[in-house]
This record gives structure tokens, sequence and C-alpha cells, in this order.
């Protein structure tokens, strides 16, 4: 049984029961990242067929002197599913005198190592670390310098990982965070070969598939289950009709599995869909942008045309 009380550990039980209650079995990727599922991320990031974080990366380093200019002086700064805050320092080397920064994750552990280790880097920056789900309401930490303005930063695609109308939500509920004048870098995965999508989510190390494996070893841990993680193996595949990568795990075999008390069936071949990560056309992104409350004002991109990273804007 799960040991632990708090509102985050009862989410995850109902969220899981009721993924695992639906004709086509569903777990949010968001409970991907524990402590372990953290780690795995960060060498997913480093793999040779991974290339969105290098891409991304790529273009941060071409271009992270016109985005700290965009966002101008005493700027409080808001990462969403901060994980390492690695990426985030390229804008703090940047940025004129920030006011603060406030990193969002709901893996507590990783976040506050993260945290620390940014403050030790950044003397000066006043880190305020928030543990929370960024998909719901969360309280903003008041800086103890005021703010000329808010932005979010946003990267490494994981818009993708929501469903147009989740992805919209989460836009709207963003711009209200910010408010009038506040802005938000955002990256996202540009759609392109689905052979070079495929690749970057079927390494051949086999670091996803352990990522994704490691949900069902959580799920024994906290909720008291009895998954056999060697009974189900690592899919993903390019959906080109959703211009999306969906990542199942998939039952090798008829089984059973107790989950808090609760029996699942499992039928060979049937699936957990774990994960979606839509790939963008950026005119369509604009215009989604455009209904959520924000313009468009810039767009960085990569020589292929591989990733991009978006600057919106709340209109005054």
């Amino acid at each position: 049984m799960i040991a632990a009380t708090t509102p985050a550990a009862e989410q995850f039980r109902a969220d899981v029961l009721a993924g695992l209650s639906r004709q086509r079995k569903r777990i949010p990727p968001k409970y991907f990242y524990d402590a372990a599922g953290s780690q795995l991320f960060d060498r997913i990031t480093e793999l040779d067929e991974y290339y969105p974080t290098r891409t991304e990366l790529g273009i941060l380093r071409r271009y992270v002197g016109e985005m700290a200019d965009r966002l101008g002086p005493a700027c409080l700064l808001i990462e969403l599913g901060g994980g390492s805050l690695v990426k985030v320092r390229y804008l703090l080397d940047r940025l004129d005198r920030p006011s603060g920064f406030v990193p969002v994750d709901v893996s507590g552990d990783h976040l506050r190592a993260a945290s620390a280790a940014l403050e030790r880097a950044y003397p000066g920056l006043e880190v305020l670390p928030v543990v929370a789900d960024f998909t719901a309401d969360f309280p903003l930490p008041a800086p103890s310098r005021p703010a000329a303005r808010r932005a979010v930063f946003f990267p490494g695609s994981t818009i993708g990982n929501f469903d147009p109308a989740e992805s919209a939500v989460l836009l709207r509920r963003v711009a209200g965070l910010v408010g009038p004048g506040g802005g938000l870098i955002l990256g996202a995965d540009l759609r392109k070969d689905p052979a070079v999508i495929e690749a970057a989510y079927n390494d051949r190390q086999g670091v996803t598939a352990a990522f994704n494996l490691n949900l069902l070893t959580r799920i024994n841990r906290e909720l008291g289950a009895d998954f056999d993680t060697t009974a189900f193996r690592h899919r993903a595949v390019y959906n080109p009709s959703r211009g999306r990568i969906e990542m199942y795990l998939v039952s090798s075999a008829d089984q059973r599995v107790r989950v808090d008390g609760t029996l699942f069936r499992f039928r060979a071949g049937e699936t957990i869909h774990t994960e979606n990560s839509y790939k963008y056309d950026p005119a369509d992104l604009a215009r989604q942008a455009a209904a959520c409350g924000f313009q468009t004002d810039a767009l960085w991109t990569d020589p292929r045309h591989y990733f991009g990273v978006f600057y919106l804007t709340v209109p005054v």
C-alpha cells in the first residue's frame, strides 16, 4: 500500500485506477517522473537518436541573446517541468538582473536537488522551487525584488504531451499566470520524416524502454501493485494522421494484476497508452496560441527545421 497520504499521492492513486479501468487503458505521462524516471529521462536526452534536446540546445546557444533581450530586465522567470534545470542556465547567463527564478516540477526530490545546484552556480539569484503539477493551479511565490514582468520558460516540447484540447487549457493558464505584457518561451518539436521521429523513441540502448517500464515499477512501489515488468514491452509508433508519437506498454501474455487491491485483467497484446508526443507545424501552433490569448513575436529554429523555439506574448 502507498505510505504517503499527500494530495499528490492520492491523485496518483486515483489516476492510475481510473486509467486502468478504461476500455483502452491509459496512464498520464506526468507520472513517469519519479526520481528514477527523471534520471532515465536525463539519459534519454543524451542519446544519439534523441535529436530534440541537442537541437533545442543549439537554438538556445545561437539565439539566447535575442531571447534575453525580449524578456528584459527584472524578469521573474518561471520554468514548467524544470527537471534538471540545465537549459534554463543559458537564459540565466544572459538575463539582465532577473527578479527571481521559479522552477515548477512534480518530482520533488529531483527538483530540490537541481534547485540547490542552481543556487550554488548563481549565488545572486533567488531560486524559489515549487513542487506541483503545473497542469493545475499552484501558488506562485513572491520574489524579494519586484518583477517588471513575468515570463514562462517551457522547453523540451513538453507541450506535445498534451492533446490539443489539453494544450489549449494549459496555454490559457500560462497566459493568465504571466498576465498582460508577459511572455512564454515555448519549445516545440516540428514535423519531419517519421523515421527520424520513431528512432528517437526506440533507441538502440533501450533507455526509453526502461523509462516507460519504470512507470510500472513506480506503481508497484507506491500503490502496492504486482506488475511483472518483464511481462510488458515498450512500443512507440508515429501516427501520421494525428501528427504524434504514441507510446505504449504492451502485455506479452494474458495476465492479472492487482493495484491497490483492485484486480485488472490484461489480454496478450493489450496496451497501456502512456504518452503522446505531438509534432507541430509552426503556423498551426501560432494559430492555437492566438486562440489562447498569445501573439507570436518570434520563432527560432535550426537549419533542418527539426525544432522550434517560439516567443509568445500576451498583448497589453
